[in-house]
């Protein structure tokens, strides 16, 4: 069975529940309604005397067995839904209908990253939006992370193996999927830290005892008010509370409120925590993770479950009997300090959940972007010689399959530097960019769209959608010689430079642009980098000062038939050898 055929299976079914527990929960309120008149029937005959009182029970117990029951059931239909949802969202990305209906990661800064606006990494129709299956922040800003910065050879090597451990479980990406009650979990995990490494709110050692000593006075003074009629002592002792109560109110508040407030966030992905939790893992990083989610040897998830119990004690204040007795048993106070010794105890750990749920989620969205691309190999690298990219059949993976043009790529051996030439929208663009996002995904630890690729670890510079800018006052030359200072400034660094510049220098005239770019080129081979550079000035096709084989130029054809401009995207070897620009500046009229 296909991947497509096998989320299709699965939307039936989820849709087939659905469409079941609809009709249930129709029925069940149907159920309700017929009850509520045998209740009224029953109270009828009760009051003329036809049944016993006694008889009122049976209806009651039925009807409160039916609402707990109905409550299951709209649960389990609403997890059905997001169910069917998560796979008509599976097909939608199999079948190339994805573009707007994912997570975009619009929130993350990545203007003036070193590659990141170049190679469409966050956005509508963005790679973040066709990898993201995050149901928190904490995995939306680890995947972005793990795009944003090239890991190291033994960090890929371990994500290599916990994504193919996870590749084939679908039941699992499904229940991470309808987890909660709502779509986003976790989504302020900055000051969910923010309380759980916060100083003691109520660190005085004589606040407990006081705690456990006036409440048993108050009960004592209750004893003797009843016996003997003499409020006194109860009423001091009460007195005394209010005074002690009164002096830490301020932190008081802060303890409850805050413990509260944390907690929707850290009930929201306890449910994601207890399935990390039960594995079973066979990746080693996979085991780490689930290692890291402890704390004194409990597991997070029981370790959450305890500050639960002190959350509905919180909760409970708003009982009226509650209420009244809050003040002479102190009962705020314990609650408080109970808060405090939970977050003394394991709010240091939170920290690693945190970490943990989001590298799990990130793993579980490039398993799921392997899964649905069974095609999609993960790369090989080469851990020693000088850099070097080879690919064959490279194509980029936000291009709709059907669309794709495939072309190989080899900047290794003699070859450090791929020169494209072609005329304006004949792939020149695309194939920098095919490179570049492809050795995104492959430092990040995930398939790449090819049937091979060999490469050495890179770090990607690239200077393609680089623009002037009226905020800034900079013109579109200053800001891509910026950008080029940028990306010199990555030589010499930990991971050899693989840079993809389009249209180089093209913001100044001729002769500085050629001597620029044998420069810049230069420059950067010297220290070790390997590139492409596209251009549809034939001068900068003869670069010189560089070693014979160093540099290698390939090109894009184009014809134009009828007065239109047609492309085959096909990457050639030579540097191009004809231009329709004017004939097509006659074909639509201008008189050149």
């Amino acid at each position: 069975m296909s991947v497509s055929e096998e989320y299709a299976r699965r939307l039936r079914v989820r849709e087939a529940a659905v469409s079941r527990l609809d009709k249930l929960h129709a029925h069940i309120g149907s159920g309700r309604l017929a009850l509520g008149a045998v209740a009224a029937i029953v109270a009828w005959g009760a009051l003329e005397r036809v049944f016993t009182a006694a008889w009122l029970l049976v209806p009651i117990a039925v009807f409160t067995a039916l609402v707990l029951y109905h409550s299951s059931v709209r649960r389990a239909r609403a997890r059905a839904e997001r169910a069917a949802a998560y796979y008509r969202q599976a097909l939608a990305r199999i079948e190339d209908r994805w573009i707007g209906q994912g997570q975009q990661g619009e929130r993350f800064d990545v203007a003036h990253h070193i590659y990141a606006a170049d190679l469409d990494l966050f956005g509508k129709g963005s790679l973040f939006e066709l990898l993201s299956l995050a149901r928190t922040q904490m995995g939306e800003d680890t995947l972005a992370q793990w795009l944003l910065s090239p890991a190291s050879l033994e960090e890929i090597k371990q994500r290599q193996a916990s994504v193919a451990d996870l590749r084939e479980r679908l039941d699992l990406r499904e229940e991470v999927a309808t987890l909660g009650e709502d779509a986003k979990v976790g989504v302020r995990p900055d000051s969910l830290l923010a309380w759980a490494e916060s100083p003691n709110r109520l660190p005085h050692r004589w606040l407990l005892w006081v705690a456990l000593l006036l409440p048993i006075l108050a009960i004592a003074g209750t004893v003797v008010w009843s016996v003997r009629s003499f409020a006194a002592p109860f009423l001091l002792i009460l007195l005394a509370e209010v005074g002690v109560i009164y002096s830490i109110r301020r932190a008081l508040a802060e303890a409850i409120h805050g413990t509260e407030s944390a907690f929707r966030d850290l009930k929201l992905f306890a449910g994601l925590l207890l399935r990390i939790e039960r594995g079973p893992f066979s990746a080693p990083l996979l085991q780490q993770l689930v290692r890291r989610l402890s704390s004194h040897t409990h597991p997070a998830s029981a370790t959450i479950a305890r500050l639960s119990r002190i959350v509905d004690y919180s909760a409970a204040r708003e009982n009226p009997l509650v209420r009244l007795l809050n003040t002479p048993l102190m009962y705020s106070v314990h609650v408080a300090l109970a808060a405090e010794r939970w977050r003394c105890d394991h709010g240091k750990v939170v920290r690693g959940w945190v970490s943990a749920v989001g590298e799990f989620e990130a793993l579980l969205s490039i398993s799921g972007y392997s899964y649905e691309h069974p095609e999609n190999p993960f790369p090989e690298f080469i851990e020693e010689g000088p850099a070097a990219f080879a690919a064959s059949e490279l194509g980029h993976p936000l291009i709709p399959a059907a669309k794709c043009v495939r072309n190989s790529v080899s900047i290794d051996g003699d070859t450090r530097v791929l020169l494209v030439s072609g005329s304006n929208m004949s792939g020149k663009s695309t194939l920098l960019r095919t490179v570049g996002i492809n050795t995104v995904l492959a430092m990040a630890g995930a398939p790449v769209r090819a049937r091979q690729l060999r490469l050495t670890p890179l770090q990607v510079g690239a200077s393609i959608r680089v623009n002037d800018s009226l905020h800034e006052g900079s013109s579109r030359f200053y800001a891509e010689i910026t950008r080029l200072r940028e990306i010199y400034n990555l030589l010499g660094r930990d991971l050899p430079l693989l840079f993809l510049l389009d249209e180089l220098l093209q913001g100044t005239n001729s002769r500085d642009r050629r001597i620029g770019a044998e420069g810049i080129v230069r420059a950067f081979v010297e220290q070790g980098a390997i590139g492409l550079v596209s251009t549809h000035d034939l001068a900068l096709t003869d670069i010189g000062g560089l070693a014979p084989g160093t540099l290698r130029n390939v090109h894009f054809q184009d014809e134009l038939m009828n007065g239109q401009m047609s492309f085959d995207f096909t990457l050639r070897p030579g540097v191009v050898t004809k231009s329709n620009g004017i004939e097509l500046m006659r074909a639509i009229g201008l008189k050149v």
